[in-house]
């Protein structure tokens, strides 16, 4: 068989992870773009510089400093303690939760930019038709910046997929549980299973150059949109 059983564990962990991951982010990431593309705050700068950080810190680098964060003596691990819920390094949420923080610029800066590429005349000309704040945000901004909410989830999606140095940190290499492809490539390799890691990568590689030409097909229609907005 090209995929073994454990294979196929590690890629519906890696899709669940990858799936979960870019819903929350767009979620969560909505708010903090719009407040990055249209406040004047002199915090603007530094918020951005944070968001930012995962695209230049080594992945190991954010695994551990996470991992001590959520230990038994980090902040989040004492909280979790005194309330006697279980603690999230080497979990599916702990998985999660460093997701996030790894695809964190991938999310807010495609939203970001989408937000800013929209200017302020086509909410001006709702709310002088008597459209609400909420009316101007589902009606205006989300159907103009839809092209930047398809990019940040395509680019979300595709980094979380191929995370490694975060999940092995934070989730180790516990099979059904955090096991992901991109650790699952590294144990077969270990192993000198190099027939079941060249199928692994070579489907990694297939995945990307999907990813890739999804987002030039993207960018077009993002420009395009942008133009009849302005």
């Amino acid at each position: 068989m090209l995929f073994s059983a454990q294979d196929w564990q590690a890629i519906a962990l890696t899709l669940k992870l990858a799936s979960v991951t870019t819903v929350l982010l767009l979620v969560l990431c909505t708010p903090l773009a719009w407040w990055l593309a249209h406040t004047p705050s002199r915090w603007r700068a530094p918020v951005g510089a944070v968001v930012a950080l995962p695209l230049v810190l080594p992945p190991t680098v954010i695994g551990f400093y996470l991992l001590v964060f959520m230990g038994p003596h980090g902040p989040l691990g004492q909280f979790m303690d005194v309330f006697g819920w279980p603690r999230l390094p080497f979990t599916f949420t702990g998985l999660v939760i460093g997701s996030l923080v790894y695809s964190l610029p991938f999310a807010v800066q495609p939203l970001q930019r989408a937000f800013e590429a929209l200017g302020r005349r086509p909410l001006e000309v709702a709310a002088t038709l008597g459209a609400g704040r909420w009316d101007c945000f589902f009606n205006v901004v989300l159907p103009l910046a839809r092209p930047g909410f398809m990019t940040a989830a395509v680019l979300c999606f595709a980094h979380t997929v191929g995370e490694f140095g975060v999940v092995l940190m934070l989730g180790g290499n516990i099979p059904g549980h955090t096991r992901v492809v991109s650790v699952q490539i590294y144990d077969h390799v270990e192993a000198m299973e190099y027939g079941q890691a060249h199928a692994l990568a070579l489907g990694m590689v297939v995945f990307a150059f999907v990813v890739l030409l999804a987002l030039h097909w993207l960018q077009p229609k993002s420009a395009q949109t942008t133009g009849a907005g302005l």
